[in-house]
């Protein structure tokens, strides 16, 4: 069941509210409780009823661990129990999501013909994978109290954030879980979470769905097959899905933000608009940020404190002020950033495409953190720094982001390098012979440039108007305000606010701009929704 679909929208949505108004006028916590947890799996279920046990068992099996971790008084006895817990759940990741693409390499490198049944990967698998060993990880440093099964069922199970995110932490939402029934219903919060549900259904079936029909989807299948695009066409098909991609998993977490809110639950904030970050270090605390805060705290801070360890152990300086050294620098910053992006990129997607794409973004970290080791002695000013790289750390940061994104697109590593040589005008520049007529551009003809008509090529282009169009969305990205900063003294999501102890929303206001703007959103939303087919969100597949 996908958020833009109709049988979301007109009919699992308004049944799973309703129920949730019976059970709140009870007074009950377990029968809030239950109601939502039952609604999460028919909410999972959807999709392929038999993982339905596959969720139930590893349910099971963490809470039990997790208790068996927070009972242990002997270290070793934790560790044994913590160890278990993240092979269960590794183990089940690898399994659903890379057997196949370990076994095809396993056959190339060996010669050998081992077949296994296609398996299918459970949604949202990689997402409450990471939540569990969270969890317990937390549980074996002491961090988390104890959970009820209910509690934590609902903790794995919330279906705003189960299939795609945000990965939350135990000590954001389950407070929230244990006053569910205590709060009386405010139809203010309802029309609140409604505008940003609907806020992302636009961005989604307008904007990211169309990018994907129109400009997308139809330059990779042909160069799929070995064709190769014109300039213009590598630009706007890569320019297209790094925006599909931007649409679409902001219009999810929009979504899934503003459906939380209706049963009065803040999630954390997972999309701060990304594109208006200045380097690619501020890149990744705006893009999918519960992914980054898992990977640096789960990840990179151990791997990074377990090296500074030995290091200084060693009577070797460690990573940071101004005399650090090479050694020190690819020890404690290269090794554990490059590491750390591996794993991000093969969690992403099962294939080399993916990882690297990790790799790239590893490497971009590396030169962006090194950069600022050596920016901090050469600008001490740091005003007239910021002045003068601001500008340029937009431009550059985006054009990074978009050059990764061909391998993140491509199906194969040749492809996504065609892609991105063609991008470079390696092989000349070929445009629509309609650009033309701009004037002075017939000096460029012959030279480093040539122009084409329409029919000399596989023609997506038509003129190059797509590509405008697609400019345009670069320039509403940068330029206008994102929905938690539309809505941000209503507090709708964790982290958007100094103060994210207790949902201090304040009183909605109808004003006339806000009804007219939700209005239209809400109108074009559902009238894409009804005349076309439900696309899932892209990071579904991951």
């Amino acid at each position: 069941m996908v958020f833009s679909s109709s049988i979301f929208i007109f009919g699992f949505l308004p049944v799973v509210y309703l129920g949730f108004l019976i059970s709140h006028q009870l007074k009950s916590r377990s029968a809030v409780l239950y109601w939502l947890i039952a609604s999460s799996l028919c909410f999972y279920g959807w999709w392929n009823p038999r993982y339905l046990i596959l969720i139930a068992v590893l349910i099971g099996a963490n809470f039990g661990i997790s208790r068996a971790i927070a009972a242990a008084t002997a270290v070793r006895r934790r560790k044994c129990w913590l160890t278990l817990g993240l092979v269960l759940n590794i183990g089940t990741l690898i399994y659903y999501k890379y057997t196949n693409f370990l076994l095809d390499n396993v056959n190339t490198l060996a010669g050998t013909h081992l077949v296994i049944d296609t398996i299918v990967l459970p949604l949202g698998i990689s997402f409450f994978t990471f939540q569990k060993i969270a969890l317990l990880i937390d549980t074996y440093h002491g961090r988390v109290q104890t959970l009820a099964f209910g509690e934590y069922c609902l903790f794995v199970l919330f279906f705003p954030q189960l299939i795609a995110g945000p990965i939350v932490h135990h000590s954001e939402v389950v407070p929230q879980f244990r006053r569910l029934h205590e709060h009386r219903v405010n139809w203010d919060h309802v029309v609140l979470g409604l505008s940003i549900f609907f806020i992302g259904l636009f961005k989604k079936v307008v904007f990211a769905d169309t990018l994907a029909a129109e400009d997308v989807n139809p330059v990779f299948a042909v160069t799929a097959t070995g064709a190769v695009p014109i300039f213009l066409e590598a630009w706007g098909s890569v320019l297209g899905y790094t925006l599909e991609l931007y649409f679409d998993f902001s219009g999810y977490c929009d979504m899934a933000i503003g459906a939380a809110m209706l049963f009065g639950i803040r999630l954390p904030q997972n999309f701060n608009s990304p594109f208006k970050a200045a380097s690619i270090i501020e890149f990744w605390g705006r893009w999918h940020l519960t992914l980054t805060r898992f990977l640096t705290s789960y990840i990179y801070n151990p791997l990074n404190l377990e090296l500074t360890r030995r290091r200084l152990a060693k009577g070797k300086k460690g990573y940071g002020g101004k005399h650090t050294t090479i050694g020190a620098l690819i020890t404690l910053l290269v090794f554990p950033t490059m590491a750390t992006m591996f794993i991000s990129g093969f969690w992403h997607g099962v294939g080399y495409t993916f990882i690297v794409w990790g790799l790239l973004h590893g490497i971009y970290l590396t030169i962006n953190h090194s950069w600022r080791l050596f920016a901090h002695r050469q600008w001490p000013d740091k005003q007239r720094y910021q002045r003068l790289m601001w500008p340029i750390g937009l431009v550059l940061t985006f054009a990074c982001v978009v050059a990764s994104m061909a391998f993140f697109r491509a199906h194969t590593i040749s492809e996504a390098l065609a892609m991105l040589r063609v991008m470079s005008g390696a092989d000349g520049i070929q445009l629509p012979v309609v650009l033309e007529r701009i004037p002075g551009a017939h000096l460029l003809s012959g030279r480093a440039v040539n122009f084409l008509p329409e029919g000399e090529a596989y023609g997506h282009i038509h003129g190059g108007r797509p590509l405008l169009a697609i400019v345009g969305l670069v320039a509403w990205c940068w330029l206008l305000p994102n929905a938690q900063q539309i809505f941000s003294r209503f507090q709708t999501a964790l982290g958007t606010q100094d103060n994210d102890k207790a949902p201090a929303w304040a009183q909605f206001s109808y004003a006339w701009r806000w009804v007219t703007f939700i209005s239209t959103v809400t109108v074009m939303g559902l009238l894409y929704v009804q005349t076309n087919i439900a696309q899932e969100f892209l990071y579904f597949d991951f």
